[in-house]
């Protein structure tokens, strides 16, 4: 099962944590990100589903790695990064430093590889050449994400050089794991762009992923691609791979008539209703 963006600063999203239990003894829980924004909440979230799911596999969201002035830990950027990887080995919950385990269940066996890929504003709007333009738009809009003022990218000049980081060293990884096997991988952000052209404010892309990985669930022969970030559950396909959005979100949004509820999602066997 595939689940994320819980913030559980909510008390409603809380609840729907502190309900969460497995169909089977034997099943696995994704932790596609944006579990909360404090490291106190990230670790009570995180060590509630360790002792619940037969494991638990964790990719960081861009709300996990902020600083907020409140939180008693004020560690920012790789570090922050860092503590937390710490945190879910203490739990026994596999992060994205972790050799990538091997699903054998229903559906496999699969290789399950949790990334921490974070974005580059190559998503950017319609009419922007550059990095600089798209921003630009962002904020004549009022669309401008939260990163800019709470994720900070220590020790690397910009999110972007820290992306760029990332991305190489997983591609790396993901370039060294068996050929024979098929994986899903697992990320915040969307691989692909396609997913955000819905998105209510177009602007608000950039934040949401690279165009670097736009060809890894072909390459990298994903049986399914998990992620959150948008807040708009649901399947879709792409180059006949399948690809879950399996956000809870915030509750004024999950409360919406119509929004859909169905998490967490069904990753492996594929259900029924994706055929």
């Amino acid at each position: 099962m595939g689940i994320s963006d819980l913030h559980v600063a909510h008390p409603e999203n809380r609840k729907i944590l502190e309900e969460l239990r497995p169909d089977n003894p034997a099943d696995w829980l994704i932790v596609a990100g944006d579990v909360g924004e404090v490291l106190e909440d990230v670790e009570w979230a995180l060590e509630l589903l360790s002792v619940r799911f037969a494991h638990v596999v964790w990719a960081p969201g861009n709300h996990d790695l902020w600083t907020p002035h409140g939180d008693a830990v004020q560690l920012r950027g790789e570090a922050r990064y860092r503590h937390l990887v710490e945190v879910c080995r203490s739990l026994g919950v596999h992060s994205p430093e972790d050799p990538y385990p091997v699903w054998s269940g229903p559906g496999g066996p699969v290789v399950v590889a949790p990334l921490f890929l974070l974005y580059d504003y190559t998503f950017r709007t319609p009419t922007a050449a550059t990095k600089e333009e798209s921003l630009a738009q962002a904020y004549e809009a009022g669309i401008v994400c939260t990163d800019e003022f709470l994720l900070h990218p220590d020790p690397y000049p910009s999110r972007d050089a820290w992306c760029r980081a990332r991305v190489a060293e997983t591609e790396r990884r993901l370039e060294a794991c068996d050929p024979e096997l098929r994986t899903v991988l697992v990320n915040h952000f969307p691989l692909v762009r396609d997913p955000t052209n819905i998105l209510r404010y177009p602007e608000f892309a950039q934040w949401c992923g690279t165009e670097l990985t736009a060809d890894w669930h072909t390459r990298f022969r994903a049986a399914a691609v998990v992620y959150g970030h948008l807040h708009i559950p649901r399947t879709t396909w792409y180059d006949g791979v399948r690809f879950e959005e399996v956000s809870v979100g915030y509750p004024r949004e999950w409360r919406t008539p119509g929004h859909p509820r169905n998490v967490p999602r069904q990753i492996l066997p594929e259900p029924a209703t994706a055929l």
